[in-house]
């Protein structure tokens, strides 16, 4: 398998893990030491990959309310052969997100390492 081929996986991973909140999937592509950054109040918010962890197994899931599918890839930027960052859009409910992903390559293959995230926008 591809390394394209490899990391496309682990990014398509993370769309079915956030569309079904899948726990298991969640943890098969997030690195338990990751955490995720925001800004969209003006102050820097870091929360451990636990928390949001947390978040996901109390959401319900897109999935259950047959909500379709919009996630999409907008960048792959390759840093090196086992590492990259990735831009996708996804609609989580009514709520639109641009996410800036970075994964690593290890033993366990392609993971997150780390995640900015931004509200786009909210749907009507």
């Amino acid at each position: 398998m591809s390394r394209d081929t490899e990391l496309l996986s682990a990014i398509q991973t993370y769309f079915d893990a956030l569309y079904a909140c899948d726990l298991e999937l969640f943890d098969r592509v997030f690195h338990p030491a990751c955490s995720l950054f925001d800004a969209d109040e003006g102050a820097i918010v870091v929360d451990p990959i636990a928390a949001y962890r947390e978040v996901i197994a109390k959401r319900i899931s897109p999935s259950s309310r047959s909500q379709p599918r919009q996630d999409e890839i907008i960048l792959i930027d390759w840093l090196s052969d086992a590492s990259a960052t990735i831009k996708v859009r996804l609609r989580i409910h009514e709520n639109i997100f641009i996410d800036h992903l970075c994964f690593v390559k290890g033993t366990d293959g392609w993971r997150i390492v780390a995640k900015i995230w931004h509200l786009e926008r909210r749907m009507a």
